[in-house]
């Protein structure tokens, strides 16, 4: 629990911001899907920390977001907020995974995920 598992760069430019990244680092940039660019950073044994590109919103318009493993997501909300964060986005549900986003009370953006289908 507790380990970061993916990052999100966001932009108000992402088709230029996954070009550049592509380009300037060899990642392979998938494309859009639901306005989101997966983002592999490492190959076969030389992995890395892969995550996305997307245009960021009102709230976090550009910047740099990790997205932090947690065994419930709800716990870790509740934790979180008792310590002082605020909730940007509560408890999402998607296929495979729920994702929140918050920010701690120095004013660090983070995301929070729970994986539904783990094996």
């Amino acid at each position: 629990m507790g380990r970061v598992v993916l990052f999100e760069l966001n932009s108000q430019h992402p088709e230029q911001a996954a070009a550049f990244y592509s380009s300037v680092f060899g990642w392979k940039v998938a494309a859009q899907d639901w306005g989101y660019h997966s983002v592999a950073t490492g190959v076969d044994n030389n992995t890395g920390i892969d995550g996305g590109i997307v245009e960021g919103p009102a709230d976090y318009p550009h910047g740099t977001r990790v997205t932090i493993e947690v065994d419930c997501i709800d716990t870790a909300i509740t934790r979180s907020v008792e310590q002082g964060a605020k909730v940007l986005r509560d408890k999402m549900e998607f296929d495979d995974f729920y994702l929140a986003y918050l920010v701690d009370p120095t004013g660090i953006s983070f995301g929070l995920i729970q994986y539904t289908n783990k094996s």
